[in-house]
């Protein structure tokens, strides 16, 4: 079977549809992968046995879900076949709540960054809420000082959207540009005009050793999920946080109740009325 061609034809109506760029570049390749691992002669005369037994080697759920929303995708825009998977339903997906550092532990880590571009990172990531590919898309001119906010411009999604921008954070920024006087992007790489989300990773590992944090698994998201978790403790509205974030329904960011440890260590024991 000829793949290229189908390929193809599925980037461009993707493209078309506006889709979101990660979308646009994942979906493809595991399409093919799909594709590369069939005997039919057509993606038309593939079975939905077929499909669901590909599906099926997958032992981690959330992959799973991925490629079975990629060739979904494929079917529905490209061949028109959206039949093909109405027997087919998704695995149910992990829900693995996230282990955050608590506030002590993130002091330790802007404690233990000497660098003042890492230290403009991690206080972005912090202060922000924002994922890393907002971070490295981040540009001078969507810092809007008379108002007190940051744009994030098409974010996932295409969703725009405003995070808050303090004093602190502002005075930082003022130092970081007086030193590196980056142009257009807040955060230029050595080489390239952008920073690299590999070298945003990369940071946090070298920061989380160099802070003793040995017990937690300190990556670039956790980062999010502690900035949105410490405003929950603090008193945030949990609608708040929702448009910070730029969650499209507030039981996503439910889960931030979930994690916290403030709101679960105050819950009222039924133990406390026994005496033993």
């Amino acid at each position: 079977m000829k793949i290229s061609a189908h390929i193809e034809l599925f980037k461009q109506e993707m493209k078309r549809r506006n889709m979101a760029d990660s979308t646009q570049k994942s979906y493809p390749s595991y399409v093919k992968i799909f594709f590369e691992q069939s005997k039919s002669d057509h993606p038309k005369n593939i079975h939905e046995n077929e499909i669901r037994d590909f599906l099926s080697k997958f032992t981690e759920p959330n992959t799973q879900r991925a490629y079975h929303s990629a060739i979904k995708k494929f079917y529905e825009i490209c061949l028109h076949q959206p039949d093909k998977f109405r027997y087919i339903p998704y695995c149910k997906p992990n829900k693995k709540l996230p282990i955050v550092l608590s506030v002590e532990e993130i002091q330790r880590l802007f404690t233990a960054c000497e660098n003042l571009k890492h230290r403009v990172i991690l206080a972005l990531l912090y202060s922000c809420s924002i994922r890393v590919s907002e971070l490295i898309d981040m540009k001078w001119a969507h810092i809007d000082r008379s108002r007190m906010v940051i744009n994030i411009i098409q974010a996932k999604g295409k969703k725009d959207r405003q995070v808050p921008l303090t004093e602190k954070l502002i005075q930082l920024l003022e130092t970081y540009y007086r030193q590196y006087k980056s142009r257009t992007y807040v955060l230029n790489g050595q080489f390239d005009l952008q920073y690299s989300k590999k070298s945003v990773l990369q940071i946090m590992k070298q920061l989380s050793q160099k802070a003793g944090i040995e017990n937690k698994r300190v990556y670039t998201h956790l980062i999010r999920h502690c900035s949105a978790t410490h405003m929950l403790e603090s008193g945030v509205d949990l609608n708040i946080i929702q448009r910070v974030l730029g969650h499209s329904s507030v039981k996503t960011t439910a889960i931030y109740a979930h994690i916290s440890h403030n709101l679960i260590s105050k819950v009222h024991s039924p133990l406390s009325q026994i005496q033993l």
